[in-house]
């Protein structure tokens, strides 16, 4: 989580239109160059403020961006001449490599949030048979069956309702993604609870949630980091899933599910008042498989589990909030 924060506030400074106009396509001038240019020195556009005269700190912001954008102009026009040769770095919507891709701070945002969203719900699936029969259901089938088909339809759900976002209103379909974690973040804390029917509930939000999260990410990564690298960027993206299910079951659900059957099994052994029927209609036998019974087995990894989907949905904002202008320009053209 360090990665993206730290990258926000190294690129913290803000284009100016005039800077993205510069940094438009090479003029045909550069274009006829012959192969011999290609030992000339190369300049990056953005490395101009860094070399910028010392007391160019100490004056006023405009007139500091207007030296700069000076600067710009000659370099640009040293290009146009064959003096230089201007190396540039692709921006949002622009094709990236996935090398290109790792240094940018929206990849790693989009990254988290499919990690912290995806790798709870793949948890929940992971887990439903214990989680079934920790609060008294004998047959666990039915709410695998009934993930796999909110599963589905939170993917053709999730597609079609960003889609309308971003074509009708143009604005990032991560909010949609931001709301499929909030519903998730809900079915984990009804999953703590435990009230009647609530099974039920909290297994079509999830399954609605997690399959979302697969219908809107890669659609998000192939508009701000182009497709020539897609398939890339997108297998990069996936190793979130088991990484989520790693930490979050591997680490968190199934650590506190055989510490609280444990405890279970250790009580209900030193008891002396219980018949040694009951004991091993409820498994804790010493030499039987330790089983937890109740809401406890799962209450304190689902109530993590739904406040890292939170997490996961200001990471999802947090891009809304950083793209909006890009998804405004985007589709613009497409609405007219």
């Amino acid at each position: 989580m360090a990665i993206p924060v730290v990258l926000t506030l190294s690129s913290s400074k803000t284009e100016h239109p005039i800077e993205e106009a510069l940094l438009s396509e090479p003029s045909k001038g550069e274009a006829s160059t012959s192969q011999g240019k290609e030992d000339q020195p190369e300049v990056i556009l953005s490395e101009v403020e860094e070399e910028k005269p010392k007391d160019i700190d100490s004056l006023p912001p405009s007139e500091r961006m207007k030296r700069i954008r000076e600067l710009q102009a000659k370099l640009v026009q040293a290009a146009a001449r064959g003096g230089v040769r201007i190396r540039r770095t692709p921006h949002r919507g622009e094709n990236f490599t996935l090398m290109q891709a790792l240094v940018k701070t929206d990849f790693w945002l989009i990254w988290l949030s499919l990690l912290l969203g995806s790798g709870s719900g793949l948890t929940v699936i992971d887990n439903l048979g214990q989680m079934s029969q920790a609060v008294g259901f004998k047959d666990a089938h039915i709410f695998v069956s009934l993930t796999s088909i909110w599963n589905f339809l939170g993917r053709i759900g999730g597609g079609y309702f960003s889609e309308i976002i971003v074509r009708d209103h143009t604005y990032p379909r991560h909010i949609a993604l931001a709301i499929a974690q909030i519903l998730m973040a809900a079915g984990h804390f009804l999953f703590a609870m435990a009230w009647p029917g609530t099974m039920y509930i909290g297994t079509f939000l999830v399954g609605l949630g997690y399959g979302a999260h697969w219908a809107i990410v890669p659609a998000a990564v192939s508009e701000l980091f182009g497709v020539k690298h897609f398939g890339a960027m997108y297998n990069f993206l996936t190793v979130a899933n088991p990484a989520g299910s790693l930490i979050f079951s591997g680490l968190i659900a199934s650590n506190l599910y055989d510490y609280e059957a444990e405890k279970q099994g250790q009580y209900h052994q030193s008891s002396a008042l219980l018949p040694q029927r009951f004991v091993w209609n409820m498994g804790f036998l010493a030499d039987g498989p330790l089983k937890c019974e109740g809401p406890v087995c799962f209450f304190v990894s689902s109530l993590i589990m739904s406040a890292f989907c939170i997490v996961g949905a200001a990471f999802s904002l947090l891009i809304v909030h950083r793209t909006k202008r890009f998804y405004a320009q985007l589709y613009r053209s497409v609405r007219a």
